[in-house]
């Protein structure tokens, strides 16, 4: 993955303050994969995509990550920092290089090398599915609809046949239904980012998802707040346009600001 400029950062920080939560997620996620087309971005398994962003997050602001939890049982703040790389492994995350083709069967194998339109298959008592791991889209789309768990099974189921007879996603008993949901989380881990953190105080865990893609766009629109406050002195003092200052090394960026400050 090419390391973004700052100008081209300020571009896709622009354009996600007119966004919700859903678009600034996809405009990271076209930052951290400019090789795929953006119409392809969002078919692909959600654990490819937060694999993606977690890779520009740690090219772009490093490894440690600080995160902030209320515990759930006596309400004690939780401040404490996270490895990006390492966490990311545990999850079976990987980077942005080392993608290969193909996906996995009988709800096997990691999100390494998840391609859209990868299919898990499950075999149980006479039971016969092919399910494709649901991508960004596919979860948008089923959060509209009245019943989000039987739209999701309908979006992405492939086949089902019972003792080799057709069958709908309506007609999945649930054991089936809970087989297809194993065999995608074993499949997909990355797509289920989750903190499970023991409270100093109380001695109580507290669950919490880690939603990489929110955290990622905090980051970055306090990063571009930053960056204009830079360019508003730099542009004052020596009357520098914008491009200039931001053509810059963040370094030089910082000298000629300390300078400022000593006039």
């Amino acid at each position: 993955m090419a390391i973004t400029g700052a100008a081209e950062l300020l571009a896709t920080w622009e354009a996600g303050l007119a966004e919700a939560q859903t678009g600034r997620a996809l405009l990271l996620h076209r930052t951290a994969r400019p090789d795929v087309d953006a119409a392809s971005l969002p078919v692909l398994p959600v654990g490819e995509r937060e694999a993606d962003l977690f890779t520009l997050r740690r090219a772009l602001f490093g490894e440690r990550m600080q995160v902030r939890l209320a515990c759930s049982a006596c309400g004690e703040d939780m401040e404490f920092d996270l490895d990006a790389g390492e966490f990311a492994r545990s999850l079976g995350v990987r980077g942005a290089s080392g993608r290969g083709p193909g996906g996995s069967a009988d709800g096997g194998g990691s999100s390494a090398g998840l391609v859209a339109g990868s299919v898990v298959r499950v075999r149980q008592d006479g039971w016969d599915v092919e399910f494709r791991l649901p991508g960004v889209a596919d979860l948008t789309a089923a959060a509209r609809a009245a019943d989000p768990r039987a739209a999701l099974l309908a979006r992405c189921l492939v086949s089902a046949a019972r003792d080799g007879a057709a069958v709908s996603a309506g007609d999945l008993p649930v054991p089936v239904q809970r087989r297809i949901a194993e065999a995608v989380e074993a499949a997909d881990p990355g797509a289920d980012v989750t903190l499970n953190i023991a409270c100093p105080e109380c001695g109580e865990a507290t669950r919490a998802e880690l939603d990489i893609a929110s955290y990622l766009w905090t980051e970055l629109d306090a990063w571009a707040r930053d960056l204009l406050l830079d360019v508003h002195l730099l542009a004052t003092s020596y009357g520098w346009s914008e491009p200039e200052i931001l053509a810059l090394s963040p370094l030089r960026r910082r000298y000629y600001l300390e300078l400022c400050a000593d006039v």
